[in-house]
């Protein structure tokens, strides 16, 4: 089950965390995995991981490669999918973050996460489905977020991008059911990764037990979800044994939706 052997997934932002994960998983299930990522050494680190000659099998595992890539130029991103050629899957994972209210985020940092998590999607869209169609199918994952569904202090731009993924992930499910393309969205609370460690160390130094501590507490379920856990999910969703499964957000949040509404 879950196979993704003869499969060709293009992962952005696989170079780390939850992007990681899913090209590890992937590529274990056989895939052949193209990480689309701008932070080259995370992406050759992934890469080597993948592909290390004494753990790999043959028989079952995929290859990894990795274009160096900016999801929010579509000229370089078209490029990018023609060199690829066949797309199967497709995994829109790459994002930024930006910590802000409405009355305190400037035009530039608006319009960077925009280009980033909305244009960026939308650019790897516009290159992937003509792909796919000629292909006579394929499957479509967008990595959403909590965000989009509950309010969260501080996240007004990342927010807004964040809902912006989910009313993509509905059209394109709608638009492509005749050219079987399937799309769904997963919304990730909190996930402990190399990012969230980053974020920690740079804006509270000096209390970084106290504040790690603080977020993972903000799941219900009392810690951080784990890159891993979010991969299996996607797994799925993009498996044909998810073959009835398109147009819907899938939330992994430690019961942070349903006890925050």
């Amino acid at each position: 089950m879950f196979s993704l052997k003869n499969k060709t997934a293009v992962i952005t932002g696989g170079g780390s965390g939850i992007g990681k994960a899913i090209a590890v998983l992937f590529a274990q299930q056989g895939a052949s995995v193209f990480i689309i990522d701008m932070d080259d050494k995370a992406a050759s680190d992934t890469l080597i991981e993948i592909n290390d000659k004494e753990n790999f099998n043959e028989e079952t595992d995929g290859l990894a490669f990795h274009y160096h890539g900016d999801v929010s130029n579509q000229q370089q991103i078209v490029e990018i999918f023609k060199s690829i050629g066949r797309v199967d899957i497709l995994v829109n994972n790459a994002g930024i973050a930006h910590i802000g209210k409405a009355d305190t985020t400037s035009e530039a940092d608006f319009h960077k996460v925009m280009n980033v998590n909305v244009k960026g999607v939308y650019n790897c869209l516009f290159a992937a489905i003509p792909l796919m169609k000629a292909n006579g199918g394929g499957v479509i994952l967008n990595t959403a977020s909590v965000a989009a569904s509950v309010g969260i202090t501080d996240r007004f731009a990342y927010s807004t991008s964040k809902g912006a993924i989910f009313a993509m992930t509905l059209s394109v499910a709608r638009d492509y059911l005749h050219d079987n393309i399937r799309c769904n969205s997963i919304s990730p609370a909190r996930i402990h990764t190399p990012f969230v460690d980053g974020f920690i160390a740079k804006n509270y130094p000096d209390n970084q037990e106290e504040i790690f501590d603080k977020l993972s507490k903000s799941q219900p379920i009392g810690r951080m979800g784990k890159p891993e856990e979010v991969a299996v999910l996607a797994l799925y969703l993009c498996s044909d044994e998810a073959g009835f499964v398109t147009g819907t957000d899938y939330p992994i949040d430690g019961g942070f939706i349903t006890i925050n509404n």
